[in-house]
């Protein structure tokens, strides 16, 4: 027995580093190989127009198919092939099997129209809300205001707590891990955005290490909030570096959000290349700050960077009122998200015109771009 050990040790220690690689961060050619096959993603943040957050999405008094099937032809109609859903927690601790069951179904809705989901899974946006009848929007405000945050923030500053989290995310990656309707999934969003004391640093490392655990066949990922450095707003940015520098060097794609005009949107594009890696911008579209799609869709393009810009249908979250806005300031002149009424028609008919014009041939994005990221 003793000389077969020099042989088992050998064929374990050529074994562990491949088992090790798939439990860790993809290289940057492997995502840029990922990415050679993936067409242009451009699409939106989805929240059905009846729901007033997560939890009236999926619950099963509010979840809407018919709903969800005349909005997703809506998707396809502007030439969409991406949307980003968010998901929560407490949704699968109620009811773990029933709320795989919903995912599958939206997958499929989607696949039969040709487009792909990217799910969140965290977010410091929000409050603290529980399941059940959720409380209407209030009036004139940007999102209605009810917005789930995710975790508690008990739970993210309690690790004891851990456990039952990790068990639920990877469920979920093991569920649907290697399922081809799925382009990536986001961990944290804007984790560098920190709101009532939810510092994200140690909760998103586990995070990470969790999903890690699992390798999903897709890529992993947390969205830079704001450009490091960024003074649009004519005040010295707080961001913090060390969650950027973290998020950006161990995502497997890089993942960011630009609310301002194509000059700032075309500086953080620059800036992210470095990492060599392919790039996703899942937030965009702030019409009276400069984000518009006129503007920044053509830099999407150029550079073949994903473009996901918030809001499809005017419901329940009211997202054509800025940041900030009240009931008082009266109807804005100009809409902040969305692109349609509650009755499907357009906000604005030439902007939908000008979105189809730049989604009808996606093959040609990337072919001539400013800031190329293959080394």
């Amino acid at each position: 027995m003793k000389r077969y050990i020099p042989i088992i040790l050998a064929v374990l220690l050529s074994v562990l580093p491949a088992q090790a690689a798939k439990t860790s961060q993809w290289t940057a050619e492997q995502a840029r190989e990922w990415w050679a096959d993936q067409e242009w993603p451009v699409g939106c943040c989805y929240v059905p127009s009846y729901a007033v957050n997560q939890f009236e999405m999926w619950q099963d008094e509010t979840f809407n198919l018919p709903v969800l099937e005349k909005e997703f032809d809506l998707c396809k109609e502007l030439g969409f092939n991406l949307v980003r859903i968010y998901l929560h927690e407490k949704l699968w601790w109620a009811d773990a099997a029933g709320f795989k069951a919903k995912i599958n179904q939206v997958l499929g809705l989607c696949d039969a129209r040709g487009i792909k989901v990217t799910f969140t899974f965290c977010t410091n946006g929000g409050d603290e809300h529980e399941l059940g009848p959720q409380p209407e929007p209030i009036p004139g405000v940007h999102g209605g205001g009810q917005w789930c945050w995710s975790p508690s923030t008990e739970m993210m500053k309690d690790k004891s707590q851990w456990p039952k989290f990790k068990a639920y995310l990877q469920d979920i990656l093991k569920t649907f891990g290697q399922d081809k309707r799925i382009l990536y999934w986001c961990l944290q969003n804007e984790p560098e955005n920190i709101r009532k004391g939810r510092e994200t640093m140690e909760w998103m490392k586990a995070l990470y290490e969790w999903a890690w655990e699992v390798r999903p066949s897709q890529p992993l990922t947390s969205p830079v909030w704001i450009r490091p450095g960024f003074t649009g707003n004519g005040k010295p940015c707080s961001t913090k570096l060390d969650v950027v520098s973290w998020v950006l060097s161990n995502s497997d794609i890089i993942t960011f959000h630009c609310y301002y005009d194509f000059k700032e949107l075309d500086l953080f594009i620059k800036l992210l290349s470095r990492f060599g890696r392919p790039m996703i911008c899942q937030e965009y579209l702030g019409r009276n700050l400069g984000s518009t799609f006129e503007t920044c869709l053509p830099v999407f393009k150029r550079e073949k960077v994903g473009a996901l810009n918030w809001g499809l249908v005017e419901g329940k979250c009211r997202y054509r009122y800025p940041w900030g806005h009240k009931l008082a300031d009266g109807e804005p002149d100009v809409w902040f998200h969305s692109i349609f009424w509650e009755d499907y028609t357009p906000w604005r008919e030439s902007e939908v015109i000008f979105i189809k014009s730049q989604t009808a041939d996606k093959s040609v994005a990337g072919l001539k771009p400013k800031y190329p990221i293959c080394k």
